[in-house]
């Protein structure tokens, strides 16, 4: 079967994908430098599938390794590209570090797939590109508006640097996934995200303070123009998540795309409150949360979710896990992390 590089492989939505990978019998390499993941993660996948990638552990800013990577694993025939860092706020305190960490390891990652007689690239990128968009649900054709962060701007540059080489490449044929909110774990509870100190995203955060690592969660503002006066967003399950890039990877390895750059949404289609994420948890969990109502959070856009139209018709995907069967799965994953550790 085809063999397929993963990079950031061992990170939250890369392991979910390197699974659903290998159980439509891919052979997975995963390059990972572990700054933001563990090792461990390894052993999850491995449990899960009943079989190891290989694993290269590397920084993908060194252009050196990365050349040497491709001349060793000259049969690649697709990369699924997640190796970025991808904390908004961190991002604007320290904009030179994601600059060079999202935009020089995707040049030299295409300029050796620009030498292979044939190349299918997938990259991660994000709802960040649209913004607060001037109308819901957001459609692929809605304008990419300035970033609201260097992180966003990473992605939206990203986005232009695989349109401007898939021009000019015709070997190389690239996706551009935009994803709203991944959320939730595998089913197993083998893996799952882990953030590493203090979680930058809500969910983490939900489960930790149910389980007493943190002692209560900020709902950043009750006052925004919402049913409940809480941002709205588009919460999509890992899993659903992975499954779509293996779907768009066949998509680019069985010719079926309609040009040799693409761009998709994805998400459920439909926005929960942040309160409804809360209400979720504690139906799920039996629990009740520990939360209090703070000031808004600088940068926070109202509401986003998708239209996932164009991924529902041209990839025949379609989101099939609720918000419930998600938090279920991440405060499963939570308890297990817990335990272990």
């Amino acid at each position: 079967m085809d063999k397929i590089l993963v990079t950031g492989g061992l990170g939250f939505i890369g392991s979910h994908t390197v699974v659903e990978l290998q159980n439509e019998g891919f052979e997975v390499v995963i390059i990972d430098d572990l700054s933001n993941s563990s090792i461990k993660v390894l052993d999850g996948i491995t449990s899960i599938t009943g079989k190891a990638p290989i694993f290269e552990k590397m920084d993908l800013k060194d252009k050196s390794l990365v050349e040497a990577f491709f001349k060793k694993h000259n049969d690649v025939k697709g990369v699924i590209h997640f190796a970025a860092s991808k904390a908004v706020g961190e991002s604007v305190k320290e904009p030179l570090l994601y600059y060079e960490n999202n935009i020089s390891t995707l040049v030299y990652l295409l300029k050796e797939l620009k030498k292979l007689p044939e190349a299918s690239f997938i990259f991660s990128s994000s709802c960040t590109v649209y913004g607060q968009a001037d109308e819901l649900p957001i459609t692929e054709s809605a304008p990419v508006k300035q970033a609201e962060s260097p992180y966003g701007n990473t992605k939206q540059i990203g986005e232009e640097i695989i349109s401007d080489t898939c021009k000019v490449t015709p070997n190389l044929k690239a996706i551009a996934l935009r994803y709203f909110n991944p959320v939730g774990a595998h089913e197993s509870a083998k893996i799952g995200e882990l953030p590493i100190g203090v979680p930058q995203n809500l969910v983490p955060f939900i489960t930790q303070t149910g389980i007493g690592l943190r002692e209560e969660l900020s709902v950043f503002g009750d006052d925004y123009p919402t049913p409940d006066g809480t941002c709205i967003r588009d919460y999509i399950h890992v899993v659903d998540l992975a499954k779509a890039h293996v779907v768009a990877l066949k998509r680019l390895l069985e010719n079926k795309n309609t040009s040799n750059y693409e761009t998709f949404n994805l998400g459920t289609g439909k926005g929960s409150s942040v309160l409804e994420v809360v209400q979720s948890f504690e139906r799920v969990s039996g629990k009740k949360l520990n939360y209090k109502i703070v000031g808004r959070r600088e940068g926070d856009i109202i509401s986003a979710y998708a239209d996932t139209n164009k991924a529902n018709k041209e990839l025949g995907w379609k989101a099939q896990l609720t918000l419930d069967d998600a938090m279920r799965s991440a405060w499963k994953w939570e308890q297990v992390v817990r335990d272990t550790n």
